[in-house]
């Protein structure tokens, strides 16, 4: 008689997700992350609830604070709004919707000085929200706010929170930021994105320093280099 040698073979990745879905104690544990979302989403919509009142008294036509985004609204007027909620907001996650809102150019007149200090006000563990706060950086922070970016960039304890804070140093005009981004590459945690900022500022100066990253033993590290070293050749942002 034969052997049913399939039943040797190991089991397929869907073959095992159907068996580990059968199992009371799997159902048990998406369950309770499922309600544990819905809680969250719940108090999410709570807390955010009166900066939407606002914005809608205000004659945006919003359900949330990120539909300012989503449905592509003129928001100019929301950034003041968005901005004063800022150091109110104790939820997280509502903090990081106002951070994000607020991420976008036309808010660079005034955005820059309090999302720099919500990024210093932050606790230390949250690190995702400082990392969000850096992103807006990135695309807001001007020359009036350099000594403070610098200031975030250099100071180890923020960690990887810093790395779109660099990367905003890129868009400075004062030509003191780029001793401040070579130095930085010295910094395994954050030479990417130095490199990034150099790569942005064009800088002739930075690209005997950025060759060596080539050949660096990490790839993302080998790319940033690589497209830095190409934008200062071309000469092009």
């Amino acid at each position: 008689m034969s052997r049913d040698r399939s039943k040797d073979l190991p089991k397929t990745t869907d073959a095992l997700m159907a068996e580990l879905e059968r199992e009371p104690e799997y159902q048990a544990r998406i369950a309770a992350k499922e309600e544990e979302r819905l809680v969250r989403m719940a108090r999410n919509r709570e807390d955010a609830a009166p900066i939407v009142d606002e914005l809608v008294k205000a004659g945006f036509a919003v359900a949330s604070i990120r539909e300012l985004l989503t449905k592509k609204l003129n928001f100019r007027a929301a950034i003041p709004i968005l901005l004063a909620w800022l150091p109110k907001v104790t939820n997280l996650d509502v903090k990081e919707s106002l951070v994000c809102t607020v991420s976008v150019p036309f808010a660079k007149p005034i955005a820059a000085r309090p999302l720099i200090d919500e990024f210093r006000r932050a606790e230390d563990s949250a690190t995702k929200l400082r990392w969000a706060i850096g992103n807006a950086l990135a695309v807001v922070a001007e020359d009036d706010v350099l000594e403070d970016m610098i200031d975030l960039a250099k100071d180890r304890r923020y960690g990887k929170a810093r790395e779109m804070v660099v990367v905003g140093l890129g868009n400075m005009i004062d030509p003191r930021v780029i001793p401040v981004l070579l130095d930085l590459l010295k910094d395994d945690e954050m030479n990417a994105h130095a490199i990034m900022a150099l790569g942005k500022l064009r800088s002739r100066a930075a690209r005997v320093y950025i060759v060596p990253f080539l050949k660096h033993q990490k790839a993302h590290v080998r790319n940033a280099a690589k497209k830095a070293i190409e934008k200062i050749d071309k000469g092009v942002h």
